[in-house]
């Protein structure tokens, strides 16, 4: 029984022999040749020395961002604006001799004395030539070319004279300050004409117009807060003008709230034709107002409409 089992499974034919040869045989050749692979691999003989040299090469063919930084045109009229140099551009060991200097006089001589670079030199030279002025001794730190270190070794000696033509700049600027304020004159507000609106900072024909239209459909101003009301008036402009207005004690027109028409009161900014008719119908109904503050008893007018009124009701 068993010897025709295993006789079923392990007899072959001549063809299939051969093919369990051809299969095995690939099998053995596929894990071998891993291993076999690097005896055909040739080695590369690495040269130390020219890779050292090829790495040198390739440093010498970076690009040095030490100078990367934007240099102004010397010959603008504005020099070395806060820029300062790198290390790499600041040459030390430079001798120098210390003495006491005003940068707005010092001669070529005297600046390289004192250790400075001739090509700063030059820049310094040119800012004076085109009108430049050093006022106090932190502003030859501004100076292109001059290192940090430098500046701060030349501050303890630097001496800024003051000339007469500063003393005589100092009082033009103050004549001329003291005259500006002297015309920041001040304008009443119900009698001022357009002209004297547009002499005010911000007021322009338009809109000084604007404020006098305003002012005579209100019959005048009764606060200087009232100007700001004007359509088209920026509060920020209000506030340029506010300290230069001032208010008279000039007669505010009123209309009487008794005899005046429907018409008549609407025209007026602070009225609008609901509290108007209003008005109207209350006369009817109940008579005449005894008091301007009983128009409070319509429903429509509220207390701030009756506080912005006020000033231009009557009962006479």
């Amino acid at each position: 029984m068993w010897k025709q089992l295993l006789s079923s499974y392990f007899s072959f034919t001549k063809k299939e022999r051969t093919g369990v040869f051809l299969l095995l045989s690939l099998i053995v050749l596929v894990v071998l040749l891993p291993f076999a692979y690097p005896l055909f691999i040739k080695k590369k003989v690495t040269d130390a020395a020219a890779f050292e040299k090829e790495i040198a090469r390739l440093k010498l063919k970076q690009p040095d961002t030490a100078n990367s930084y934007i240099k102004k045109d010397l010959d603008d009229n504005q020099f070395a604006p806060y820029a300062q140099p790198t290390e790499k551009n600041y040459t030390a060991g430079i001798k120098a001799e210390l003495f006491y200097f005003d940068p707005n006089k010092a001669s070529v001589n005297d600046w390289q004395r004192l250790g400075v670079r001739d090509k700063t030199i030059t820049t310094i030279q040119n800012y004076l030539s085109k009108g430049g002025h050093f006022y106090k001794p932190e502003d030859i730190g501004k100076i292109w070319g001059l290192h940090p270190d430098e500046v701060k070794g030349l501050l303890p000696y630097i001496r800024i004279a003051t000339s007469e033509n500063d003393h005589i700049e100092k009082d033009y600027k103050r004549k001329n300050l003291d005259k500006a304020k002297s015309s920041l004159s001040v304008i009443d507000i119900n009698n001022a004409d357009s002209t004297a609106y547009i002499a005010l900072p911000g007021i322009g024909s338009k809109l000084a117009q604007r404020i006098l239209n305003f002012r005579d459909k209100l019959g005048g101003f009764n606060k200087i807060e009232q100007v700001a009301e004007t359509f088209g008036l920026a509060d920020s402009t209000f506030q340029k003008i506010k300290t230069r207005l001032v208010i008279s004690n000039a007669t505010i027109k009123q209309f009487n709230i008794n005899t005046a028409t429907i018409d008549e009161m609407k025209s007026h900014p602070y009225i609008r034709y609901a509290i108007a008719n209003a008005i109207v119908q209350y006369r009817t109904q109940h008579g005449n107002f005894a008091a301007v503050a009983d128009i409070k008893k319509i429903m429509l007018v509220t207390e701030e409409v009756y506080v912005k009124l006020e000033a231009y009701l009557t009962i006479d």
